[in-house]
């Protein structure tokens, strides 16, 4: 008699396992890393690099996640492939200071490694079951297809390098928003693409609570390197506060009910379409958020150079965007105040300027005190809201 296929039971419990909170741990480095490269470079070249290096670690990630919502992540063989995604994913993280470097062939070659010997690894596993296999199968391919400017990337430099690398990240997140259509075996049907609403949400959840630790491990590294000024006193402070209110916004009902929402839709595929991305967005957000706080608390400038507005005002606006975003997802409706910090934000940006690093973070702290205050207005006295009725 054949084995059964490691999915998930339907009626098994949903929570997150200890194996995936501890695969977790990765990338709390890997963020720390590109955040850190941000500061070093500081120009939109390193920019667009670091994007790259954080698209990559968050699709690692991504796919990961859905692998444990999908198949039973308790199943000893599941154990086995999150363990192998887990080395992977550090080795992947060890190139990041040198991935558009010396180590770009050992990042993209891990990289694709992890997604193909994924593939290679579940197809065996499922084939007795003829629609999972071709599920496992359609993803297989856009992975190897992507693979070629991967690897491509790895062996030439520079701008060659960063284009094949943005190639390969649009295949890949392109393949994920079509469902892997492939020629004779058509896309993955939308029954395959239905997710567990507990498990799915409360990874995500966690997720952003892992970029925001990237935060507080900036805000402690740096601020023990440097004197016991007031000034410097300040800056920890005001960076500890920003950290708080992205928190606080983040949690605020959108990620409270996040759960919720998910298994209030007859469809909760429409949930996986646009969550990878608008989460993304926050992240990024707060990684950039974290590389301002790296100037903020070294504070060596009289005025901030644009660059450093770019990147302490940047992190939140990009934060903002994807909650809007995250909003939409969860009311089908965005809140007044996060168009209006952004708005804000645009416009206090040539002002900063004039000001030094602190006082262009403390203006960012004042933005998002006030996107935090105006949501509190809104549900204050109100009754609990509910997510939007599904489309």
């Amino acid at each position: 008699m054949p084995q059964r296929a490691p999915v998930r039971d339907p009626d098994a419990p949903r929570r997150v396992t200890l194996l995936e909170l501890f695969f977790d741990l990765v990338f709390v480095v890997a963020l720390a890393l590109i955040s850190r490269n941000v500061v070093i470079g500081l120009d939109w070249h390193t920019a667009g690099q670091g994007l790259v290096m954080l698209a990559a670690i968050w699709w690692t990630w991504a796919i990961t996640t859905l692998v444990t919502d999908m198949y039973d992540p308790e199943r000893p063989q599941i154990k086995m492939l999150v363990v192998a995604v887990m080395f992977g994913a550090l080795l992947m993280t060890t190139a990041i200071p040198e991935a558009f470097e010396g180590r770009g062939l050992l990042f993209a070659g891990t990289y694709v490694a992890i997604h193909l010997g994924r593939g290679l690894f579940l197809m065996p596993l499922v084939r007795h079951e003829s629609q999972t296999r071709r599920r496992a199968m359609r993803i297989f391919i856009w992975f190897a297809v992507s693979s070629v400017p991967w690897i491509i990337g790895g062996f030439v430099h520079d701008e060659a390098r960063l284009l094949c690398w943005a190639v390969a990240l649009a295949i890949d997140y392109g393949g994920f928003r079509l469902a892997y259509p492939v020629p004779g075996l058509g896309v993955v049907p939308t029954a395959q693409r239905n997710v567990y609403a507990e498990h799915l949400a409360e990874r995500y959840q966690q997720f952003f609570i892992i970029a925001l630790g990237d935060c507080v491990l900036t805000i402690g590294t740096v601020f023990s390197m440097t004197d016991l000024e007031t000034e410097k006193i300040a800056s920890f402070a005001l960076a500890f506060s920003i950290t708080l209110l992205l928190w606080r916004i983040y949690v605020h009902k959108s990620g409270e009910l996040l759960p919720v929402a998910i298994a209030a839709s007859r469809t909760p595929s429409t949930f996986l379409n646009t969550a990878p991305y608008t989460h993304l967005l926050m992240v990024a957000g707060v990684v950039t958020t974290a590389a301002g706080f790296d100037l903020m608390l070294h504070d060596v400038e009289p005025h901030t150079p644009p660059a450093w507005t770019a990147v302490i005002l940047g992190g939140p606006a990009l934060f903002l965007a994807g909650r809007a975003a995250f909003e939409y997802e969860v009311f089908s409706r965005v809140s007044p105040s996060r168009f209006g910090g952004l708005l804000v934000l645009l416009t206090i940006a040539p002002a900063t300027l004039y000001v030094r690093p602190m006082f262009t973070g403390l203006l960012a702290m004042l933005v998002l005190a006030g996107v935090a205050v105006a949501d509190a207005y809104r549900s204050w006295g109100r009754p609990p809201e509910a997510p939007a009725p599904p489309h």
